[in-house]
């Protein structure tokens, strides 16, 4: 959980420092961050594979297995991200430019968003680091690494900004150094180490057959998150056409609730380690009580999180919007409507966190895609056309739709599939 805080803080604290600029740079990091969200997808990809297949090769004492899928997934993520970032830095403005950014908007969001993709090699690496640790039931290294990184980050944001001058630039500049440094500490310290699950540098090759056991449960996780992500891609341009004032609101309203949403996040984090080591050692019976246990959980925090989070809205909003009623009056709204279905997305969490660590990504990818494609967007569309409900339509749409995707995560677990190994016939033989 707090290792999700850490992550949240490494956005609130560009779009702090960002809303002391302006509404307009404001609106231009909200609207290209799904585009960095579209990227990392594909490395969560590879990171739920890897927690999916190391968790359970540790659960079956594998752990020879467990150090050759590491160790691949470290070499074909540092390939993969160097291409991703290479491409992505070139196609920046065509990127802004078809997702309906002009004027001021296209200028910030191109020197955000270009500088902002050469985070990405920090990114695939520091997620390779989290899954392998992660595999063994190791959350706390991560989390020290993580907040020494954000707290880096809270540091140079100001500097590049405002000392240096560079405005939006710098906050790209920062982040990108901040998860850098530490993402390079972390790797090295796993080909120092010689025990446990660690990178060996006499494998490094890419391996045909190892690279198609992490492919085949990392892409349906890829796929899913990847089409979520372009889905918010599309879910902005319909926001922006509501004007820069809305797309802000949406903006700060998102990273507020992303904070809220931590300890659910974290639970569905620990939740894919537990269900995938219990699924190795074949205790099934503790893979459905690791489950009821995170429900309740989810459901606590959601509940307590959400009456929190009605009450005290105006106030979390002010510190980010001083002299724009407007932006001020719709964050309010939005978070007020949102908080009333955060056990909703809690539901939602622990779903995607049983069907990950069990290794049957194809559950979440169908969840991930459905909400934002089958139900959410149409939504939109729908109440834009036939509702006088203007922006609000927008909010209405998201709390639905996690509703309804939350019923279908039932019938998939009560349906039992998700408790099958993946590593079943691997481990006989």
């Amino acid at each position: 959980m707090f290792n999700n805080l850490v992550q949240t803080l490494y956005n609130l604290a560009d779009t702090y420092w960002v809303s002391k600029l302006g509404t307009l740079e404001m609106a231009s990091i909200t609207l290209v961050f799904p585009v960095i969200f579209l990227t990392l997808s594909v490395g969560t990809g590879i990171n739920v594979a890897g927690t999916a297949l190391i968790s359970q090769y540790v659960g079956s004492n594998g752990e020879k297995d467990a150090t050759r899928v590491a160790t691949q997934m470290f070499s074909f993520s540092v390939i993969l991200s160097i291409i991703l970032g290479i491409i992505g830095y070139f196609s920046t403005p065509y990127i802004v430019k078809a997702m309906g950014g002009n004027g001021d908007v296209f200028t910030y969001s191109t020197e955000y968003l270009s500088i902002m993709f050469w985070e990405i090699p920090g990114m695939f690496l520091f997620l390779v680091y989290t899954s392998i640790k992660q595999g063994q039931g190791d959350t706390v290294t991560p989390m020290v690494l993580n907040v020494m990184g954000v707290i880096l980050n809270i540091i140079l944001d100001p500097i590049f900004i405002f000392t240096f001058g560079m405005g939006i630039k710098g906050a790209a500049i920062a982040t990108v150094l901040s998860r850098m440094i530490f993402a390079l500490y972390a790797i090295y310290t796993l080909f120092a180490q010689k025990n446990g699950i660690y990178l060996d540098k006499n494998n490094l090759g890419l391996d045909r057959k190892t690279l198609g056991e992490i492919i085949s449960i990392g892409l349906p996780a890829s796929l899913g998150q990847s089409a979520a992500a372009f889905g918010f891609v599309i879910l902005n341009g319909f926001v922006i056409s509501y004007g820069a004032d809305t797309l802000a609101a949406f903006g700060i309203g998102n990273r507020i609730n992303s904070l809220i949403l931590m300890p659910v996040m974290g639970i569905g984090n620990a939740l894919a380690t537990i269900i995938g080591q219990n699924l190795g050692a074949n205790k099934k019976d503790r893979t459905t009580l690791a489950f009821k246990t995170s429900m309740k959980l989810s459901t606590i925090f959601m509940i307590v999180g959400g009456i929190i989070l009605f009450t005290v809205s105006p106030n979390i909003v002010s510190i980010f919007v001083k002299n724009d009623p407007e932006v001020f009056r719709q964050g309010t709204e939005y978070l007020r409507l949102i908080s009333a279905s955060l056990p909703l997305m809690g539901f939602f969490q622990v779903f995607v966190g049983t069907f990950q660590g069990s290794g049957h990504t194809i559950y979440a990818m169908m969840m991930d895609m459905g909400r934002l494609w089958g139900i959410r967007i149409p939504m939109i569309m729908l109440f834009k056309k036939y509702t006088q409900w203007g922006p609000s339509g927008v909010w209405y749409a998201m709390v639905l739709s996690n509703g309804l995707i939350c019923i279908f995560g039932l019938i998939v677990y009560l349906s039992g599939k998700w408790q099958e190994q993946i590593i079943k016939k691997k481990a006989l033989a």
